[in-house]
């Protein structure tokens, strides 16, 4: 059955809104609701039924009994591809990437235009540390949309580079040069926070504030670009030096967490903790780390241990 675009759109990407508004994908004056019984009128109560009892149990996190639902709905309708991208979202909030992939895939080659399901995609590579470069072949790259997506995908993440030599591949149009702009400021900027850091405090009292502060400052940029390539390394150096500093503890934790070294974020993390005192704002940070590093290797008591533990308002 021909799925309705604008509901393809709304249900595989409201929760990617900041994308679509820089992409000037949204569009003008949708009746949700309206927009809704447009795409089930021709669907039987059974598969209305299941597919929104299945979008209610996602918004409660109730994953398991959502992607049962979901299933039933596969099998009313094999070929909807809005199904596919909503089973390959649970999977990959249940963390089981390798049954996310294909879902999310299929529900890609459907609609290649679709940025949510780019993003779907890609996170879903990225969390198995899978590159793109090994999926050319079976990919839409002679879409010029599709590869404008994945460049503004790559650039969300802080990947300035890869987002770059997307770009270099894909006709120029009046997004590309606007996206091209951004993409060039963040590889600058990434470079000179890599730079700045690759001073040496070989000839430096290390007790010295300026010293610290240097370290600090470095991370801080490197937070700020989302330049987690290079954050472990600088924080594991600054850690050389200060190893009683759980702000570098905190920083190498986040980068392992982006880097999908969960095991390792915890180690770092936890060690930071100890030397802790008082400072709540960063306690929540480690809170929230520690949290996100648990959830990736499926532990949910140590995960709801933690976000327990964040004070809000800080």
């Amino acid at each position: 059955m021909k799925i309705s675009p604008i509901i393809s759109t709304f249900f595989g990407g409201f929760l990617f809104i900041s994308l679509a508004t820089y992409a000037q994908e949204v569009t003008p004056d949708i009746n949700i609701e309206e927009s809704a019984d447009v795409f089930l009128e021709d669907y039987s109560d059974d598969f209305q039924e299941k597919f929104f009892d299945a979008l209610k149990q996602k918004g409660i996190e109730n994953y398991d009994r959502a992607i049962n639902l979901m299933l039933g709905c596969k099998q009313l309708d094999a070929n909807n591809y809005v199904v596919d991208h909503e089973l390959a979202q649970l999977y990959l909030k249940e963390k089981q990437y390798p049954v996310a992939e294909p879902y999310a895939l299929t529900a890609l080659l459907a609609e290649p235009e679709n940025l949510w399901y780019t993003n779907t995609y890609m996170e879903i590579l990225q969390k198995q540390q899978k590159s793109v470069e090994g999926y050319k072949a079976q990919l839409p790259f002679n879409n010029a949309k599709f590869k404008e997506n994945l460049a503004l995908v790559y650039y969300r993440k802080g990947r300035a580079k890869a987002a770059q030599s997307i770009l270099k591949e894909t006709p120029k149009s009046s997004f590309t040069q606007q996206l091209s702009v951004k993409v060039e400021d963040l590889i600058e900027a990434q470079e000179d926070a890599i730079k700045s850091s690759s001073f040496t405090v070989t000839n430096q009292n290390r007790s010295e504030s300026g010293s610290f502060q240097q370290y600090k400052a470095q991370i801080d940029g490197l937070l700020r670009t989302n330049n987690y390539l290079a954050l472990d390394k600088i924080a594991g150096e600054a850690l050389e030096s200060y190893p009683s500093q759980p702000y570098f503890y905190y920083a190498q934790g986040y980068a392992f967490n982006k880097k999908a070294k969960p095991r390792d974020a915890i180690e770092a993390l936890e060690t930071g903790l100890d030397y802790l005192v008082g400072d709540v704002s960063l306690a929540n940070k480690f809170y929230q780390e520690l949290a996100d590093a648990y959830n990736s290797i499926n532990n949910s008591v140590k995960a709801n241990m933690y976000l327990r533990k964040i004070i809000p308002g800080f």
